[in-house]
């Protein structure tokens, strides 16, 4: 199979396999923005500084220029932490079967 068929077969798979998971990968997208929001909100940053802390921690980055300070704000953070590896894994996950797709695809 040449490369452009590979390709094709592969984001065929992809597309497939977020309209599957798209009820759970739009939940979990969601509670992470909303989990950011209210430690945003507890520690009086900005929207968009609650956005960017929301999605720099559960991508676990980390790049520590927005820190919470309460106990509650930290315990929040990692929740949103926890939703940010299911989310990288369900991606990671949607990616190797749409993968294993294509090359078998191409074995046939």
């Amino acid at each position: 199979m040449d490369a452009r068929a590979l390709r094709r077969h592969f984001v065929a798979g992809l597309l497939l396999g977020f309209r599957v998971v798209w009820p759970i990968f739009s939940v979990l997208l969601g509670l992470v923005i909303a989990l950011g929001l209210v430690v945003g909100l507890l520690e009086g940053w900005s929207v968009h500084e609650s956005i960017y802390f929301a999605f720099v921690s559960g991508l676990t980055i980390g790049y520590c220029d927005l820190a919470p300070t309460s106990a509650l704000t930290r315990a929040l953070a990692i929740l949103i932490g926890v939703c940010g590896v299911v989310l990288t894994a369900i991606v990671a996950a949607v990616a190797v079967k749409a993968l294993t797709a294509a090359t078998d695809a191409g074995k046939e």
